[in-house]
């Protein structure tokens, strides 16, 4: 494949994630960390593709992702987000939830918070966290306990179960139910009639309204809810020419992506829609 870098890094890579940058640069992301699964000893590794050693003459990178820096994770990384320009977050398989800070003055990675136990059965039964999202300063993950945890990355005492069990109705699936630690009793309708009425459920005694629902149908037209084979045909084009083991985790910024695999390997694809 045509303007690829690869890197072979003897870890499986289960998460690759771009650093944000801002939204009037005009430069391609230089910078992206990767999190390893199923091995001895996990990793949160930081790489570099703005290495311009690796500049051709004609402007682009052809070198290989070059290690910033690293740091041992407990557990395996089930999923990683940038906070902010400097800390990263992980989800491990250990039910914890971490912030590290990738200090880029001398290269380094240090954990600046740690929640353990976030997510756990019954306590001392721990519970993977699964996936995490961020919108600084707020942090939210996922775990296979069914909880949905708020945090705030600057408090470390502020934990809360958002979520504590989720239900669909047995006999309509529009009909969605959820419990929460914090006394709440929420009823989430997708049907196509709703219109800001009002539950008869109640939240801490306060009835609780809702978002009008758009139907897909309604002045939607797209590629992936066409029934019609012959309308909106897509192009697809197969990104791996050789595929060996399982494609783990991809991330895309700009034009650029990065994805990384069980075969221990990390790639970069610059100008993926030249």
């Amino acid at each position: 494949m045509e303007d690829v870098s690869a890197k072979y890094v003897s870890q499986k890579v289960s998460k690759t994630r771009w650093r944000p940058v801002p939204a009037a640069a005009l430069q391609p992301p230089e910078v992206f960390a990767t999190g390893s699964w199923d091995n001895e000893e996990n990793k949160i590794s930081v790489w570099s593709v703005g290495d311009f050693e690796g500049l051709d003459p004609n402007g682009e990178y052809h070198g290989e992702p070059r290690l910033l820096c690293d740091i041992q994770h407990s557990g395996d990384v089930m999923d990683m987000q940038f906070l902010d320009q400097e800390r990263i977050v992980t989800a491990s398989s250990t039910g914890s939830v971490n912030i590290f800070r990738h200090h880029q003055n001398n290269q380094s990675l240090s954990i600046s918070q740690k929640w353990e136990n976030a997510h756990y059965y019954v306590p001392h039964c721990r519970s993977a966290c699964t996936g995490v999202i961020c919108n600084s300063p707020e942090i939210f993950t996922v775990g296979e306990d069914g909880r949905i945890n708020m945090f705030t990355a600057d408090r470390k005492d502020a934990v809360r179960t958002v979520v504590w069990e989720v239900h669909f109705h047995p006999s309509n699936p529009d009909h969605l139910f959820t419990c929460s630690e914090d006394g709440s009793l929420w009823h989430w309708d997708a049907s196509t009639d709703v219109s800001e009425r009002k539950s008869f459920l109640h939240t801490g005694g306060r009835n609780t309204t809702y978002l009008p629902h758009t139907a897909a149908s309604e002045s939607v037209i797209s590629a992936w809810l066409s029934n019609d084979p012959t309308k909106d045909r897509m192009e697809i084009t197969n990104l791996i020419s050789n595929p060996t083991l399982s494609v783990n985790s991809l991330d895309i910024l700009g034009s650029c992506l990065v994805y990384g695999t069980d075969a221990e390997s990390i790639y970069v694809k610059k100008n993926l829609f030249a």
